[in-house]
């Protein structure tokens, strides 16, 4: 077992060095298709390597999914919105806070539902989705001021660090539960597997989405460039685009390895992160200024989508094709609006 995954983790090694040379060589082409591939791969290490740590600490995917999947794939948000808040775009991180929350359900949930109906848990309903509201309405009362307070950031900052001991604590207790029921097991049987192989797997596939997301968009920015497009439609379309790569893709394959514990797990759990984490961690950087429209708009459709939430997992306890394409159209909806 160890060799294979020590080869498995040299052929990563190798070809992320040839793509690495390829994006050095600014080959946009090379790095247009050698990011799909990286984010293909990631999302497939990621996805099989989280269920599996899952299965051998005895927690279930759903935990791992609103936790580790959730806030790896969260990971470019955060750095783009401290940037932002160490610069003094206070609008622009807030804007990429609450424009990913909105994408994820609308636009990721939607277009993989889409593709195949998302099966959805009932515990998901009863706890995860309601959650997510709290910190959604959290987030909200911080920014009726206009301004979200460095210790206000201090405070959603703490919420992550309650939120993640709480999930992984309900997570054992959960699994732990469905081993007595199911197969007699007691609370002190040992894992079935080694973590730290499928350990190995989810940082691997965590650096690959990174990688891939940033080779994509820096491909498609200069092939875009290359054809005339403006700088402006790239930002607003391309780059947009590739910080929701990640959590489309990891959702994308997770459901179609029929793991919907982490795909929707990792949705909730990202919006969760980005309110906490990434809102707090930005703010402590430096108070950020909500801009009008984000508080009278767009922080509303965020809090009107994490409700949708509610009936559209709870009615059948699946995210049917039809509802995927609501949620699809909503989010074109609201993107052709906010450039009117």
């Amino acid at each position: 077992m160890r060799a294979k995954v020590i080869r498995q983790l040299s052929i990563v090694l190798t070809s992320s060095a040839a793509l690495v040379l390829w994006a050095f060589a600014l080959v946009d082409p090379a790095m247009l298709v050698g990011g799909l591939l990286l984010l293909v791969f990631g999302a497939e290490w990621l996805v099989t390597g989280s269920a599996a740590l899952a299965r051998a600490l005895g927690i279930s995917p759903l935990v791992i999914g609103l936790t580790v999947v959730a806030f790896g794939t969260s990971a470019p948000e955060l750095a783009a919105s401290v940037r932002a808040s160490a610069a003094g775009e206070g609008p622009l991180a807030v804007g990429n806070i609450v424009g990913s929350n909105i994408a994820n359900v609308c636009l990721i949930l939607g277009f993989t539902a889409l593709l195949r109906p998302v099966p959805v848990r009932s515990g998901v309903v009863r706890k995860d989705v309601p959650i997510m509201l709290l910190v959604t309405v959290l987030a909200m009362l911080a920014f009726l001021d206009g301004r979200v307070q460095r210790f206000e950031g201090a405070l959603l900052f703490a919420g992550i660090l309650v939120f993640t001991g709480f999930m992984f604590v309900a997570g054992k207790k959960e699994a732990a539960a469905m081993a007595r029921e199911v197969l007699g097991e007691d609370d002190d049987a040992p894992p079935k597997a080694r973590a730290a192989p499928m350990v190995v797997r989810i940082i691997v596939g965590l650096i690959s989405l990174a990688i891939g997301a940033e080779l994509l968009v820096r491909g498609a920015t200069g092939l875009a460039l290359a054809m005339g497009v403006s700088s402006a439609v790239i930002g607003l379309s391309v780059v947009a685009f590739g910080t929701s790569l990640p959590e489309l893709v990891t959702t994308i394959t997770a459901t179609f390895k029929r793991e919907a514990d982490l795909a929707v797990g990792s949705i909730l759990g990202s919006n969760v992160f980005n309110l906490l984490c990434v809102l707090g961690a930005a703010s402590l950087v430096r108070g950020l200024d909500v801009p009008p429209e984000t508080m009278s708009r767009d922080a509303w459709i965020m809090l009107f989508v994490s409700a949708a939430c509610l009936p559209i997992l709870g009615t059948s306890h699946r995210i049917s094709r039809i509802e995927g394409a609501v949620l699809f159209v909503t989010y074109l909806v609201y993107v052709v609006v906010i450039f009117l």
